[in-house]
Order: C-alpha cells, then sequence, then structure tokens
C-alpha cells in the first residue's frame, strides 16, 4: 500500500503546469486510496462488511496506479536511459525498485481480498481458495516491507536539509505501517490454520484491528507526501538529490549528443530568467 517517497531531481520532468498537475494527483489519488483502506477495515464491522471489500479493491487499485506513475516518473526523467544505472545503483534499488516492488505488493493483496470476496458472494468455503487468499494476504505486507527498505536506502549528500525531513516525514509512517500489516497477517495466518475459517471469516479480529492501524499510518504518510510536494513545487529554494555517480554528468552529455532540450535544465533557465526579470524592473 506504501508508495515512493524521493527527493530526486529526476522526478520534476516536463513543463512545470503539467508537472504541478500531475504531481498533486499522484499525492491526493494516493491519499483518496489509504481513506478507501481504511474504511474498508472498518466496514468490517459494519452489517455489510462485503462493502468493505470493495472499498479495499478500489483503494489497492488506486495504489498500483499511484505506484505505476512514479516509475514511469522517474524512467521519463532520465529519458529512458535505464543504463545510467550503472553509475548510480541508488537509481536502481530505489527509483526503478520501489514502485515496481509496491505495485506488485498492492496487486497480490488485491487477488487475496478478491478471493476472499468471492468466497463472501457465493456464500461456499473453498479450502483452495482460502489457503491461497492466506498466502497472499501475508505474502502482500512482505513485499511492501522490502518496498519500505528499499525505501530507506536513499543516500542524500547535497539535498537540502529541510527537503530531507519531509522525505523521512513520509517514508517512516510507510515503514511503520507496513510492519503492522505484517504482523496483523502472520498473526492471522497461524490463527486461521489452526481452526477452519470459511468467507469473511478468514479476517480475523487481530487482523482488522492491525490492519487499521496500518491503514492510518500510511494516511498519514500520505498527507505528509502532499505536504512534501506541495513545498517542493511551490518553494525554488529547495534543492533535491541529484543523480549520483556521474550519472547526471551521463545524461547531459547524452542529452547534448542527440540536440534534445532537457526538461530539468529548460526549466531552471526559465526560473533565472524570471528572477532576472523581476529584479531588472524594480
Amino acid at each position: 500500500m506504501v508508495k515512493l517517497a524521493s527527493v530526486r531531481e529526476i522526478r520534476i520532468y516536463g513543463p512545470r503546469p503539467s508537472r504541478a498537475r500531475s504531481e498533486y494527483m499522484n499525492a491526493g489519488l494516493y491519499l483518496l486510496a489509504t481513506v478507501f483502506l481504511a474504511g474498508g477495515f472498518v466496514a468490517q464491522f459494519s452489517w455489510e462488511p462485503k462493502s468493505g471489500l470493495v472499498l479495499l479493491l478500489i483503494g489497492l487499485g488506486l495504489v498500483i496506479v499511484v505506484n505505476g506513475h512514479d516509475l514511469m516518473a522517474h524512467i521519463v526523467g532520465v529519458d529512458c536511459r535505464l543504463g545510467l544505472v550503472e553509475f548510480d545503483l541508488q537509481l536502481l534499488v530505489v527509483e526503478f525498485a520501489v514502485p515496481v516492488v509496491q505495485a506488485l505488493g498492492a496487486l497480490v493483496y488485491f487477488l487475496g481480498i478478491f478471493l476472499v470476496f468471492i468466497q463472501a458472494e457465493k456464500g461456499v468455503g473453498y479450502f483452495k481458495l482460502e489457503k491461497h487468499a492466506l498466502n497472499l494476504l501475508t505474502a502482500s505486507p512482505a513485499l511492501w516491507v522490502l518496498g519500505s527498505i528499499h525505501n530507506s536506502c536513499q543516500i542524500y549528500e547535497r539535498a537540502d536539509g529541510q527537503v530531507q525531513v519531509l522525505q523521512q516525514s513520509v517514508h517512516i509512517p510507510f515503514l511503520m505501517g507496513s510492519l503492522l500489516f505484517l504482523v496483523g497477517a502472520i498473526l492471522n495466518r497461524r490463527e486461521k490454520t489452526v481452526l477452519i475459517h470459511h468467507s469473511l471469516d478468514l479476517l480475523g479480529l487481530d487482523f482488522v484491528w492491525f490492519s487499521i492501524s496500518g491503514s492510518l499510518l500510511f494516511f498519514v504518510g500520505g498527507l505528509m507526501n502532499v505536504v512534501k510536494v506541495f513545498k517542493m513545487l511551490q518553494i525554488d529554494d529547495l534543492r533535491p538529490e541529484k543523480l549520483r555517480g556521474g550519472a547526471q554528468e551521463k545524461l547531459i552529455q547524452e542529452r547534448e549528443r542527440d540536440s534534445e532540450v532537457p526538461f530539468i535544465f529548460e526549466e531552471q533557465r526559465r526560473r533565472k530568467r524570471g528572477k532576472e526579470q523581476e529584479r531588472f524592473r524594480l
């Protein structure tokens, strides 16, 4: 359910209006997904728990879309030059790997909830489906924890201190929420493998409460992500981290060789020209 929390400069791509619109939409969709997720688990205590499963499926679908956008943003940011990972390992471990692992985890969780929903609709228990559902609901949080660990592998040398604080305020709630989901899934699996349960009974009480707590932490992380995006787009003084290990220079050289105008540097030149014009007027 978590997403990439990065302050690398390669995410700043495209013209400023479209970039800002895309980033706000990305942050807003993830925040909405956390609301769906929390609402879905809370609905398990209502008279219509199946409606909660639908909310969970919608929220997980949004998470897959958001992480897909994160991956696309970084691939486009380096002009699809995947060979740059040779110069900057963090580009592979964080910017590319994290969205893939998180989206895969959300997809696995989606399949697990979908199997539970099928059994709830049919009103009949299928032992094989129940076993697969429990396995999927356990494997998914493990992927989220792995993605959160990858997310923490970001090493900043030149990024602004305020930017790093904002990044950590997003990453820490994601990591803690993923751990709560994993603990709840493990406890639920141990409980359900001892006794036979069917349909919605596969989601035990402990599992639901741990999941609600994890969802709330995801909401906090998503809210801080909105703040981070707003700050980074509104304040020009914030300095994100550039590509490391010579990858930034390699990217510039390849763009110049292909007679391309780098989106990032063109945007920076426009900002500088705007500031110079304002100073000249004053």
